[in-house]
């Protein structure tokens, strides 16, 4: 297990803290545990499905209708084809609807924060109009998940709206809101949660969690996700590890309020590929 990053945790831990647009848990939303999932494997379709009931019992649907960067967020998630190897058509819209997003999350204090400490490493464009157009390059840009095929995925797409690959597969699809929807829309069946070491359970206010699940008919057999915080947040703690790594896949062990977590990158050249949050422990236990 890698050393604690004491710099990003502090870093991480005041945009945690200037993070307004974040959900309270209890109040803003509540989430229903129920089971522990069972051990599974990816592409298994019959898993035992601990929970009966949605993880999100409920979400305060104002708040992200009335917050822009929620608002602007949730108009990106249906841009996408999910099955890689269909290629991606990006319309003028969708173009529109990406810059909006960046403008929206540029103006808050997370993303000023990230920005001023990329600056201090050298790896942004000082001019806000030049670093939104590196974000938009690093998250939006299209490639082609397997050589030589056709354009069908992006950052964005992969870690927040999920793809599915030869329909077995369940790639990505780490974000809280993503996830809510599509449970809302009995896209997602919620099969339990996975514990982590020295702890039994979970706790209804923890705000990253480790879940099993199925999406379009395949089971995602572990997947961790950061619940109730705001598109910002994870756009800039995933940013932030990109450029300063060079490796293809880099594992940052921050401390963020109580939680030690492991933030995981992975790269596709110049573009992310996936990024996530591995729940090591929280200090509550």
């Amino acid at each position: 297990r890698k050393t604690l990053n004491h710099e990003l945790s502090k870093l991480f831990s005041e945009m945690w803290d200037v993070d307004v647009n974040r959900l309270v848990p209890g109040k803003d939303y509540t989430i229903d545990l129920q089971g522990k999932a069972s051990a599974a494997q990816q592409g298994d379709s019959a898993v035992q499905d601990r929970a009966d009931r949605h993880l999100f019992h409920n979400v305060n649907e104002e708040h992200l209708k009335n917050t822009k960067t929620f608002a602007t967020f949730i108009s990106l998630l249906d841009n996408y084809e999910t099955s890689t190897g269909v290629a991606e058509v990006v319309t003028p819209e969708e173009v529109v609807e990406n810059n909006c997003f960046l403008d929206a999350i540029l103006a808050t204090e997370v993303m000023k924060l990230a920005h001023e400490y990329l600056l201090k490493k050298n790896l942004a464009k000082p001019n806000l109009a030049d670093f939104k157009y590196q974000l938009y390059d690093i998250w939006f840009q299209l490639y082609a998940r397997k050589e030589g095929d056709r354009p069908d995925s992006c950052g964005f797409e992969h870690v927040f709206v999920g793809e599915t690959r030869r329909g077995k597969q369940i790639l990505g699809l780490h974000n809280w809101v993503q996830f809510y929807l599509q449970e809302k829309r009995k896209q997602i069946d919620y099969k339990g949660y996975l514990a982590r070491k020295n702890k039994t359970r979970p706790d209804k206010d923890d705000q990253v969690l480790t879940i099993q699940f199925s999406w379009k008919s395949s089971v995602k057999p572990i997947g961790s996700i950061f619940i109730g915080v705001s598109p910002e947040f994870e756009f800039a703690l995933y940013t932030i590890i990109f450029l300063l790594a060079e490796e293809r896949v880099t594992r940052e062990t921050v401390k963020i309020e109580q939680y030690d977590l492991q933030i995981v990158v992975y790269r596709h050249g110049d573009h992310i590929g996936t990024a996530y949050p591995v729940l090591l422990s929280t200090s509550s236990e």
